[in-house]
């Protein structure tokens, strides 16, 4: 059984860097299920470019290849797999060379009459250039959609001279600047919770929660990808986006409606209400951890700096940060959110942390009264937990524990249901942008950012150590242990 499953309008899907591990990992797995599952309509095609000497045939039998690695194999279909792999063409191209373009233009005609999405799974850098070769081909069509892969830039300024370049040539309801985050389902169903059911709304403000977390943790280290990161970091690759989106939706006023710009309205004017964090602020309100030798579930792993084959290096593998929302709702509530990789699992959880009761009518022996938290968990096995105060059962007199209200969508829903990627390439092929990026949303994020990567600059330390499958560097138990709060690394 699969969820119900609505059919798209056909097209024609470009995916630049189509040999790149984004592509062979997420994309097409994606592609395929949604294909398996009738949402593709036969007439659609997609096209992999990128500078690699392929035939149509190589690179079906490579995208082949990879979808045995990463699907199940209970749900690679024979049938299915020869009609998708027969739906995939492939172009060489060098896409900073303007004499090429000629050949994806012919391997497009025909296909005006279909919506045309161009995925620049590239560096940032690259995005510019390709919109502006694709307006110099003629292959940008009224219906066209560009998706762009974060980061944005790796600055406010980079952010904007990309944003300029693209608007250039699209649109801005042409353009999809994408987080697979705002895709899941745990994330989507947050506004579930809050804005449909009368439950936890009144309660959803400094009155009655005492804080909140977010923890993105990865047990991976830089697989291959040393030299993106090392100029990167865990700041610039994971908290500009997927932790402050994660924090918007948490924070974010009720929208009128629930469509693509009233809700990016309301998250906006949650990233224009951070307070700054700047100068020695950075020393008390963030954490910089890079990953030694260590070990996962027993297995010795190397440290970062053998990862990517270097003597030295200042880039940050884990990073923790107190935010603050300066508004009515969330006056004097801490945010703490926290990223790293080769932590000792993979997981990304959102805590919400409710206050403690006034009084407790109880006495000692029935033991202590814990506070109420809500726990989303987002990956892997996702869930929605709330932890209540519960009598233990048997006689004796009132002995309390804590007992939890688990809704697992597995267990629950008894379906499968689309993955992130799956979901937001079909919205792509909508033209519903409600869960991807505005532009005025990744520049005020990288507004909130960008003075804290100044003051790591302007008060220089090192990043903290941590080993392998530790949860990061002691001062992270710090950052929240001064406020008299602990990491719930139980839930994660």
């Amino acid at each position: 059984m699969t969820a119900r499953i609505i059919p798209v309008d056909p097209f024609e899907l470009v995916v630049f860097g189509g040999t790149g591990d984004l592509t062979l990992r997420k994309l097409m797995p994606a592609l395929y299920f949604r294909d398996r599952d009738g949402q593709i309509p036969p007439q659609s095609r997609i096209i992999g470019v990128s500078r690699t000497e392929f035939d149509d045939e190589a690179y079906r039998e490579r995208v082949r290849g990879a979808l045995y690695r990463h699907i199940a194999s209970e749900d690679l279909v024979p049938d299915v797999l020869d009609r998708f792999c027969s739906r995939l063409h492939y172009g060489p191209l060098d896409v900073l060379d303007t004499e090429g373009w000629g050949r994806l233009h012919t391997a497009l005609a025909g296909g005006d009459r279909r919506i045309r999405v161009f995925y620049l799974a590239t560096l940032p850098e690259l995005f510019g250039p390709i919109c502006k070769n694709l307006a110099a081909a003629q292959l940008v069509t009224p219906d066209a959609r560009v998706v762009l892969e974060k980061p944005i830039g790796h600055d406010l300024a980079s952010a904007q001279r990309i944003n300029d370049e693209v608007g250039a040539v699209f649109s801005e309801n042409q353009i999809f600047r994408i987080d697979h985050y705002l895709g899941k389902e745990t994330v989507q169903n947050l506004m579930a919770l809050r804005f449909a059911n009368y439950l936890f709304e009144p309660m959803w403000n400094a009155a009655a929660i005492d804080h909140v977390q977010i923890t993105v943790a990865e047990s991976i280290g830089v697989e291959g990808r040393g030299g993106y990161y090392d100029k990167t970091g865990a700041l610039r690759d994971m908290a500009q986006n997927h932790l402050l989106q994660l924090l918007c939706l948490v924070a974010m006023e009720p929208p009128k409606i629930l469509d693509k710009d009233a809700v990016r309205n309301e998250k906006l004017k949650v990233l224009s209400a951070l307070r700054p964090i700047s100068g020695r602020e950075v020393r008390f309100k963030t954490i910089r951890g890079q990953y030694s030798r260590g070990a996962i579930d027993g297995v010795p792993v190397p440290g970062y700096l053998e990862d990517i084959g270097a003597q030295t290096s200042d880039t940050e593998t884990f990073v923790a940060l107190k935010a603050e929302v300066d508004n009515w709702r969330w006056g004097g509530i801490p945010f703490y959110l926290r990223t790293g990789k080769r932590m000792p699992l993979r997981a990304s959880e959102i805590v919400i942390q409710f206050r403690t009761i006034p009084h407790s009518i109880f006495q000692p022996e029935a033991g202590e009264v814990s506070a109420n938290r809500l726990v989303l968990r987002l990956q892997p096995d996702e869930s929605v937990k709330l932890l209540l105060m519960t009598k233990d059962p048997g006689p004796g007199g009132m002995r309390l524990r804590v007992a939890p209200l688990n809704l697992s969508y597995a267990e629950t829903f008894k379906v499968r249901y689309p993955d992130a990627y799956e979901r937001l390439l079909m919205d792509v092929v909508r033209g519903n942008p409600t869960l991807f990026m505005r532009r005025d949303e990744v520049e005020a994020a990288w507004t909130w950012i960008e003075p804290i990567l100044e003051a790591w600059r302007e008060n220089y330390e090192p990043p903290k150590l941590y080993p392998a499958g530790s949860w990061g560097p002691p001062s992270a138990i710090a950052l929240i242990g001064r406020d008299g709060r602990i990491w719930h690394e139980d839930e994660v």
